[in-house]
């Protein structure tokens, strides 16, 4: 590739997030670290698909965000106030045969070069030199049990050590999950981070009008999820941050409907639930509607309960308050819709305390949303609903979902199933929208529609 398209990532892996960035966050994380400890990262295995193919690589998210090194087969350590370097990479070599298979690899030299490691050693001499860095050490910050293989390896090292205190070894003196440190730190998202999100975001909204724009009833809804992911490939997106849900009429009852076989259907509503990953950083949009383009007047009536429920949902995001406001807000206006609608019967304080609407509405507002989709951080401290911060950034999801088989409700209401998403990044005075280029007020998808 001679000349990379300015939409696309470059095809070596390297980052848009810029090199002090990454040194930064492993500055703040040694800043939190015990004097005398180290902190051990393992990139993510290679998955084998069948024989000798693999499926697309993706590296270990805590392994990105320290460093960015993009190949498999690394070791990233982390060492505080060492003299001969804080940073080190233990990598594939360059070989010549490989790359001639399997693409260009930087070696111990690029991790160096192109990643600011302040060493670098192959990974086959990780036996040789990783236990000698452990040995005295007083804690060993560690992600036990994401990577059972790499689990054993490190603890036939510390094992080798403890038998060898008859000679003076010192094996380390505890472990510390590193996630809880490094998962808090990804809570909060830089400006870089936010900027490859709103591009993630932008790629996706246009997707979502791709796929209205090509919705007729006929269509199979595997059809619409390749416009969709048409668009994110085109865009430069790595491709789906998740799979693509498109659920036509009954279908969209099913929160995780992945299936996406079956024929879409005249005066049917499609579900669709998709974002693409851009850069290592994701987007999540939802939005429901008609598959020939025109609201039914059923259709109509819930989905404008749950765009209501959204927006009061975005009233209630900002820095000082507690993250679930917002859910409350959508159970709120969700309760009082379906006994407007009729769905439901009673006085809606008393349903809520009864949480009569989770037979509509399921599951929760919304979710934190990063480099993963659902993404790291703790929802409550101290068993109470966290502060919302600046910088953080989360999904806005509610939703109705009435069973095609429930015979309780008229049966206008049966298999109507309405979700509608957003990303938001909390700012300094309230929130941004950053999925806000597709449209969901129903005369504006009406109108994109017929277009």
């Amino acid at each position: 590739c001679t000349e990379l398209s300015p939409m696309a990532p470059n095809t070596r892996g390297e980052s848009m997030i810029a090199i002090k960035e990454y040194a930064a966050r492993r500055r703040d994380l040694m800043s939190m670290m015990e004097p005398n400890s180290i902190a051990v990262v393992a990139s993510a295995p290679e998955k084998v698909r069948s024989k000798d193919t693999y499926y697309p690589y993706k590296q270990d998210a805590t392994f990105t965000y320290l460093c960015g090194f993009p190949e498999p087969s690394a070791v990233m350590v982390l060492i505080p106030g060492r003299e001969q370097g804080e940073f080190l990479v233990f990598c594939r070599e360059k070989d010549r045969l490989k790359e001639t298979w399997d693409g260009f690899l930087h070696g111990p030299e690029g991790a160096r070069d192109d990643y600011a490691a302040d060493d670098a050693f192959p990974i086959i001499d990780i036996d040789e030199i990783l236990p000698g860095l452990l040995e005295g050490r007083g804690r060993v910050y560690y992600d036990i049990g994401k990577d059972a293989e790499f689990d054993k390896h490190l603890m036939e090292w510390i094992t080798n050590i403890r038998d060898q205190r008859a000679r003076g070894a010192v094996p380390p003196g505890e472990f510390v999950d590193l996630g809880y440190y490094v998962n808090e730190m990804r809570l909060l998202k830089s400006a870089g981070e936010i900027k490859l999100m709103r591009r993630a975001g932008a790629i996706s909204a246009g997707a979502h009008r791709r796929a209205m724009q090509a919705s007729q009833p006929g269509l199979y809804e595997y059809q619409l999820q390749a416009e969709i992911e048409h668009e994110f490939a085109f865009h430069g997106a790595t491709g789906p941050a998740y799979t693509s849900i498109v659920g036509g009429g009954r279908n969209g009852c099913i929160l995780h409907y992945i299936e996406n076989r079956c024929r879409l259907l005249d005066g049917d509503l499609v579900l669709i639930d998709a974002g693409c990953e851009y850069l290592d950083y994701a987007a999540d949009i939802t939005r429901t509607f008609p598959v020939n383009g025109h609201f039914s007047a059923p259709q109509a009536a819930v989905y404008d309960v749950v765009l209501a429920a959204q927006a009061e949902a975005f009233r209630s995001i900002a820095p000082g308050i507690a993250y679930n406001c917002a859910n409350e807000a959508t159970i709120s206006v969700i309760t009082q819709g379906l006994v407007d609608l009729g769905i439901l019967d009673g006085d809606v304080d008393d349903l809520i305390a009864r949480g009569a609407h989770r037979e509509f509405y399921m599951h929760n507002a919304g979710h934190w949303l990063g480099m993963d989709v659902h993404d790291v951080g703790d929802y409550k401290v101290d068993k109470s609903w966290r502060d919302l911060e600046a910088g953080m950034v989360l999904t806005v999801e509610p939703g109705i979902y009435i069973a095609p088989d429930n015979l309780n409700v008229d049966q206008q209401w049966r298999g109507l199933a309405v979700r509608i998403e957003d990303n938001v990044v909390v700012t300094r005075n309230g929130c941004e929208q950053i999925t806000a280029d597709v449209p969901k007020e129903r005369v504006e998808i009406e109108r994109l529609m017929a277009s």
